[in-house]
């Protein structure tokens, strides 16, 4: 898999922001790709000046929610039954789907938003809402809003940094610390979200 993403990220060394948009797409319609390291690098090349930032950050944002949106669609109409039979071609195990569903299943929108900062929830994030029938709108605005964090959080720390080239190394090497502190972050941030509804007495069931 690594040989993959060498490619992968030198096609998008190559094409650019056109590249980046069709690697997060497939990514987030349940491929196995480097979604996240695709925008990172694109981010990170914007913070040296050799593309536009507002290009990496539409086209990033856009890629996630129309991989989103057609595996919600994916799984709306197909149901779990045929992703359980083919995902495992994909990278899709039973045990990967089963979880993804539970998560979805008990947390709804919330793990819409938080699941794109996780790399196996993020590529099944589509079709499990779609498998799962959450309502499309419900799930759309969650959809947007996780996106936007993603795209937003990730593009601004590595264009930031992407400033000075020799920080970017950095990045790379220190990649999984970074992620654990975002995701930390979101799921804190989205815990106290989940407490003070319940606190207040809202409904927070997810449709």
């Amino acid at each position: 898999m690594l040989w993959i993403k060498g490619a992968l990220l030198g096609l998008i060394a190559q094409y650019g922001v056109p590249a980046l948009f069709g690697v997060i797409t497939l990514e987030t319609l349940g491929l196995p790709l480097p979604g996240e390291s695709a925008l990172i690098t694109m981010a990170a090349d914007a913070g040296a000046g050799n593309v536009s930032i507002w290009h990496v950050v539409i086209a990033a944002w856009l890629g996630a929610v129309l991989g989103d949106n057609i595996g919600y669609m994916i799984g709306r109409k197909y149901g779990r039954v045929v992703i359980l039979r083919y995902g495992a071609r994909v990278g899709i195990t039973h045990e990967k789907y089963l979880r993804a569903e539970q998560i979805t299943a008990k947390y709804g929108p919330f793990m819409v938003v938080g699941a794109r900062f996780l790399p196996i929830l993020r590529q099944l994030n589509g079709l499990v809402a779609g498998s799962t029938e959450m309502h499309w709108i419900r799930f759309l605005v969650a959809n947007l809003l996780g996106a936007a964090l993603w795209v937003g959080i990730w593009a601004t720390l590595a264009y930031q940094l992407g400033h000075t080239i020799s920080v970017i190394p950095w990045i790379w090497h220190h990649l999984s610390l970074v992620a654990m502190t975002v995701i930390l972050v979101i799921l804190i941030a989205v815990g106290l979200l989940y407490w003070r509804l319940r606190v207040t007495g809202k409904d927070i069931t997810p449709m």
